[in-house]
């Protein structure tokens, strides 16, 4: 399975399970993490591209802290809470 990080342009490869924020900073891709991946905060907000049949559900801990997001969107998630299940994922980390 590979992840795709937009605007940067780098794809890493993941094994099943891994959070998106996890793929970022296993691999140097910059994404902020303030809270240190406990859904406490939204600064490893995503948009989910490509692929989010293959990401985990949002549970209502994330949902609640997304409503929270600066440039929120239908595809948002936060990096920490995605977990990669199944296939190939396209996200875009906002500026």
């Amino acid at each position: 399975m590979q992840v795709t990080f937009l605007p940067v342009g780098r794809t890493v490869e993941v094994e099943p399970g891994t959070t998106i924020l996890e793929a970022a900073l296993e691999n140097g891709i910059e994404l902020e993490h303030n809270c240190g991946g406990f859904c406490a905060c939204t600064t490893c907000h995503v948009i989910v591209r490509e692929g989010e049949e293959f990401l985990s559900d949002i549970e209502e801990c994330e949902d609640e802290r997304l409503s929270m997001a600066e440039g929120l969107t239908i595809r948002s998630r936060l990096g920490c809470q995605a977990v990669v299940e199944g296939g190939d994922v396209v996200v875009e980390i906002p500026r």
